[in-house]
């Protein structure tokens, strides 16, 4: 079970803004992009999705830019993986193979498939505010740059 990129950028700049933005402040996709180290053309087209599917508001014009409203923030982060990459992905084998369910499993389905299940539950479970608030209460980091000190010589 792996997320696609585009998912896992999506999630991280859906959290992103849940914690920085509101409906009076707006965030542009370049501060974004930039503050989450995501390439900004790339998250711009992420966003006319998660927009389309309702997980994510924006407003066009000069105080524009995109923004969670109370119904976003309801949404869970399994609603962004649907919206992005469809939850088929999810749902594939862990060794890749074609065939593999209950019925006819891999040598590892029943290995692999309570955690996809406890996974998906998390996903399902908590609203993206929820996250927020567990990610600014915990300090949680959300960026994809690197953070590890450089130790000078």
């Amino acid at each position: 079970m792996m997320l696609s990129r585009a998912s896992k950028y999506a999630i991280l700049s859906t959290l992103f803004l849940a914690e920085h933005s509101s409906v009076e402040k707006k965030i542009s996709v370049k501060v974004i992009a930039e503050s989450i180290d995501v390439p900004s053309p790339f998250l711009a087209k992420l966003f006319q999705q998660l927009v389309r599917g309702k997980i994510i508001s924006s407003t066009k014009g000069p105080n524009g830019g995109f923004y969670l409203n109370e119904s976003n923030g309801k949404r869970n982060v399994l609603d962004i993986i649907e919206n992005i990459d469809g939850l088929t992905k999810l749902n594939d084998c862990f060794l890749g193979l074609n065939e593999c369910d209950s019925e006819n499993p891999c040598p590892v389905h029943f290995i692999v498939e309570p955690f996809k299940e406890n996974i998906l539950g998390k996903f399902r479970d908590k609203t993206i505010m929820e996250f927020a608030q567990e990610i600014s209460e915990k300090g949680r980091v959300l960026t994809l740059k690197d953070i590890t000190p450089k130790v000078k010589k």
